[in-house]
């Protein structure tokens, strides 16, 4: 594999969870002690080597878009599309496919990373020839979280969509870190509402492709809800 320059940020969603701070602000524009959770999600990915992103906008474009402009005072380059409805997260990716190289991060817009994606990077160069992977692990918050059934390889066997009556009794959490080859793409319908989680992954296990699991000990948390926002407000405070 080629190295991974170009990463796909989503950023589309309402942030209904993170209210009443997303009622003025996009929810990859929350403020993390002072610096914008994207803003912090474009620095981590820098240091791995990606200086190209492509960002979807739905909820308040403008917080997002007069901040970052095209990326130059970041060393980067930005790319943006507006959808004129909300076209889910695979839809969110599927925006940009002209624009995409043979392999790319794809990451959702409300996690805060701190992820050694060269070693991600890595790990998927060892397995060659495969459609994708993502980071998974264990969660604190299993039954709103997208889990998955994987063998003792890490290979994907089986989706288990959130939200969850029950857990099944062998699973890991899917943490929303992705690279795709974009050989991926063909399986995401064009100008359509499309998840990743829910449609995209289930579609290609179901044609037998392989996809696969990367686990590792970085911190990473979504600030989906104000109670997981704050825990990643006070771990940063003390650790620095």
């Amino acid at each position: 594999m080629q190295k991974v320059t170009q990463a796909v940020i989503l950023s589309a969603g309402l942030g209904t969870r993170l209210r009443p701070i997303t009622d003025a602000l996009s929810k990859v524009m929350v403020p993390i002690l002072g610096k914008p959770l994207l803003e912090r999600n474009i620095e981590q990915f820098k240091k791995h080597g990606v200086n190209e992103f492509f960002i979807n906008l739905f909820h308040l474009p403008d917080t997002i878009t007069n901040y970052l402009g095209d990326g130059t005072k970041w060393g980067v380059k930005i790319k943006y599309v507006l959808e004129s409805k909300i076209q889910g997260t695979a839809g969110g990716v599927k925006n940009f496919e002209d624009k995409l190289g043979e392999n790319f991060f794809v990451i959702y817009g409300d996690i805060f990373s701190l992820v050694n994606y060269s070693k991600m990077k890595d790990f998927i160069n060892k397995k060659g020839g495969i459609i994708g992977m993502e980071l998974i692990g264990n969660s604190d918050h299993p039954f709103d979280s997208d889990l998955v059934e994987v063998d003792e390889n890490l290979k994907f066997l089986r989706i288990y969509p959130k939200p969850h009556r029950e857990l099944p009794k062998i699973y890991k959490a899917m943490k929303g870190v992705y690279i795709f080859n974009r050989k991926i793409l063909d399986y995401i319908p064009a100008q359509t509402y499309y998840e990743i989680d829910h449609q995209l992954l289930p579609k290609i296990l179901e044609k037998e492709e392989s996809f696969y699991g990367y686990e590792c000990d970085d911190y990473l948390k979504d600030v989906g809800t104000l109670e997981r926002y704050k825990e990643v407000v006070d771990y940063l405070s003390k650790k620095n």
